[in-house]
């Protein structure tokens, strides 16, 4: 048994990381540590994850990969990676380029404190079920070198790439097999990019769908203030029922895969698909991701300081290939009137003091709802677009017109305009 655990302790040495168990976490005895390490041949399974794909990872029953998207973005990655260190916990980040350019610091913590890293396209389009193909290669190329030229060493990035909004298209999963990038799904989302969600809900919601399932791959986000101050309880909570974290990472020269079985990854005994674990009154009243679940409105990378307010519209169906796991419809993006953010938070990212986060309760609850994009003023840039009115229902009806009477009267000659001139 100790040979065992000497030589899994020397394989993780050589891939630069040791998984931190639960009792050797410094200054936490009861952390939820990293149980261990996953080591995968992205050539071997290009597609992981139940919300859409047959495969995912080869896990044990309650065995967890933490995944968080769309970062970095202070203070909440920060925050985040706060939390993780404070548990010894590791996770999988899938950047967005252009995030990874305005924060490059952010992007080295997060890779020198032992997680891995992935890629999130470069500009988080929502499109790449129905964009070009040639569009598409850019957005994943692009982001790839992003990040790379963030972390300074192209080898400290993993082949590990999740598309913006799990839009999928078959020509796009083939471009990223042909790059050696898996496409990654997850098996459960806990919501946290919904609209005014509370920690609450997404603590209820990650615990109630893993224990659905009973392992799996958790899709979070670190750029939301709500996931934030959920993630310490859901943290405790994993422990206190049992789960146990893993950590993913490519396998190299160096590095060989994890041994496996071919049935282990698939998912057996365990309803596939998307999650569902509210009716269908509660989801239509729930809104999906906002523009400010991808930075715009409190991240300038993104552009100008705005932010876009959307309207309801029709579900757009969407559709999975043969042999693959149906998708449930999603909510249209209508265009909306753009509005300036309030200054105090526009000018936040700028200040030292806006990367601390506050150590009270009170403080942290006051923080989250000062960012809530419902509490910002909405003050249109642009000029509305013009409707027709409709006539009112006790509009009087128009006075009787006689036959000796011409219907319209006679129209007065249009005078000429008149100019001065000012001496």
């Amino acid at each position: 048994m100790r040979r065992i655990l000497a030589i899994s302790c020397w394989l993780a040495l050589i891939a630069g990381t040791v998984p931190a168990f639960a009792g050797e976490c410094p200054g936490n005895a009861n952390a939820l540590g990293t149980s261990r390490m996953l080591v995968v041949d992205p050539t071997e399974h290009p597609r992981l994850g139940t919300m859409q794909y047959l495969e995912t990872l080869p896990l044990a029953d309650h065995e967890v990969v933490l995944t968080f998207d769309d970062g970095p973005l202070p203070p909440y990655t920060n925050r985040i990676l706060d939390i993780l260190a404070s548990e010894c916990v590791k996770a999988t980040y899938f950047l967005v380029g252009r995030m990874a350019q305005s924060f490059p610091q952010m992007v080295r913590r997060i890779y020198n404190e032992g997680h891995t890293i992935g890629t999130h396209s470069q500009n988080h389009p929502l499109t790449f079920d129905k964009m070009p193909l040639v569009q598409a290669e850019r957005e994943v190329d692009d982001g790839v070198a992003s990040v790379s030229a963030a972390l300074g060493d192209p080898r400290a990035l993993a082949p590990f790439f999740r598309i913006p909004g799990l839009l999928r298209a078959n020509a796009v999963e083939n471009y990223l097999a042909s790059r050696s990038l898996i496409t990654w799904s997850a098996d459960f989302p806990a919501d946290d990019w919904f609209k005014r969600i509370t920690p609450n809900e997404i603590i209820q919601r990650a615990l109630q769908r893993l224990s659905a399932k009973g392992k799996g791959i958790l899709l979070l986000h670190d750029i939301h203030p709500a996931t934030a101050l959920a993630l310490p309880t859901l943290l405790k909570e994993l422990k206190a029922r049992g789960y146990h974290v893993v950590q993913v990472v490519p396998s190299g020269p160096e590095r060989p895969k994890t041994v496996t079985e071919p049935q282990q990854w698939v998912m057996h005994g365990r309803k596939q698909g998307w999650p569902r674990v509210v009716n269908a009154m509660t989801i239509q009243s729930l809104s999906g991701p906002n523009p400010q679940s991808f930075g715009i409105g409190i991240s300038y990378p993104f552009g100008p300081k705005t932010i876009i307010s959307r309207f309801q519209s029709a579900p757009r169906v969407r559709t999975a290939a043969v042999g693959q796991v149906p998708l449930p419809p999603v909510s249209l993006w209508p265009r909306g009137d753009q509005a300036t953010a309030p200054a105090e938070i526009t000018e936040a990212a700028s200040t030292p003091q806006s990367r601390d986060w506050p150590q009270t309760m009170p403080a942290l609850v006051a923080s989250h709802r000062s960012y809530e994009a419902a509490a910002w003023p909405l003050r249109p840039t642009l000029r509305p677009k013009l409707r027709p009115t409709l006539r009112p229902a006790s509009r009087p009806a128009a006075p009787r017109i006689s036959a000796t009477k011409p219907r319209t009267a006679a129209k007065p000659p249009r005078q000429p305009l008149v100019t001065s001139s000012l001496p």
